[in-house]
């Protein structure tokens, strides 16, 4: 076993020398690496912070694109659908609207065939509190 005391190395024999040889230096090396966080605080508290921030924006982006693909690719199987079924032309389904050619007077005098305005019938608009009260 390797102890380390004040700078003197002494050596025991035992099985698990390596072992304690080890954890010696692996205190010493923990040592410094504390005085090392305390010289330098943004290595201690600035870079994992910094670093946590970056890998999680870009870890963001890649989960919101893989869904953006997906959904991507079930908007193209669903048109594909219906497509199919539906025999979709550009305009839209094969002879299902055909529209008729009217022009805006034609459109006016069936309104104006619709509405008579000049016999009409005054109408009270009741108010919110009127109805509440009474």
């Amino acid at each position: 076993m390797t102890t380390v005391e004040a700078g003197q190395k002494t050596q025991k024999s035992s099985p698990s020398g390596s072992a304690a040889a080890a954890t010696g230096s692996l205190k010493q090396s923990s040592g410094s690496f504390k005085r090392w966080g305390r010289r330098h605080p943004f290595v201690r508290y600035g870079l994992p912070m910094i670093s946590l921030t970056v890998f999680g924006a870009l870890g963001l982006g890649q989960l919101l694109q893989g869904s953006k693909d997906i959904a991507k690719v079930k908007d193209d199987q669903e048109w594909e659908i219906i497509e199919t079924r539906k025999a979709l032309s550009r305009t839209g389904p094969v002879d299902a609207y055909k529209p008729k050619n009217t022009s805006i007077e034609e459109e006016l005098k069936a309104m104006q065939e619709k509405v008579d305005i000049n016999t009409y019938e005054y109408k009270k608009i009741p108010k919110l509190n009127e109805n509440k009260s009474s």
